[in-house]
């Protein structure tokens, strides 16, 4: 689960460690996609070029409340148009979510990073994916052609730790 049942995150699913590593991997993205719910919310927020995912327009708009942010309906545009507009038209993206935001770029990722809090429940929360309780984050990672790589600790004492999930890319020799 990212969130409790009211769609927040709960002081308790927040660690240190995991915020100092989400925090640098939105530092060096040249975009940020996100759902109109999600928000990183820290110093360098408003410096971040966004496309933030929305059904209320019909295709793509610029963000009347934020120079930064571009708004996409995946239903009436593609990514790349979105990205078109947004003025990034290479680097590297960073995709926060929610589960419906998720969803759209699963077949896309290189590497999702897959946080875990295992002391923590959240049992009416919101999952990370669509699926999720019935089947673990990992399978649905993983029935979307990704594995898992090295994983690293991120707060010790209450066992936070994120793991890479990389799409396997096959070349003929």
């Amino acid at each position: 689960m990212l969130a409790n049942a009211d769609r927040v995150m709960p002081d308790e699913l927040k660690f240190e460690g995991d915020k100092r590593f989400f925090t640098a991997a939105l530092d060096r993205a040249d975009l940020i996609v996100h759902g109109r719910h999600s928000y990183e919310d820290q110093p360098n927020s408003p410096r971040r070029k966004r496309i933030v995912l929305t059904r209320t327009i019909g295709s793509i708009a610029p963000d009347p409340s934020n120079p930064m942010a571009t708004l996409w309906n995946p239903a009436g545009a593609s990514f790349e148009a979105a990205c078109d507009q947004a003025g990034v038209h290479s680097g590297t993206v960073a995709i926060i979510g929610g589960p419906d935001v998720f969803e759209i770029f699963m077949d896309r990722y290189d590497t999702f990073w897959l946080s875990q809090a295992p002391r923590v429940g959240l049992p009416e929360g919101e999952p990370c994916f669509p699926g999720v309780p019935g089947h673990s984050p990992q399978e649905i990672l993983a029935a979307h052609g990704l594995s898992a790589g090295e994983s690293q600790m991120l707060d010790i004492a209450d066992g936070v730790s994120v793991t890479a999930w990389r799409r396997m890319s096959w070349r003929k020799v």
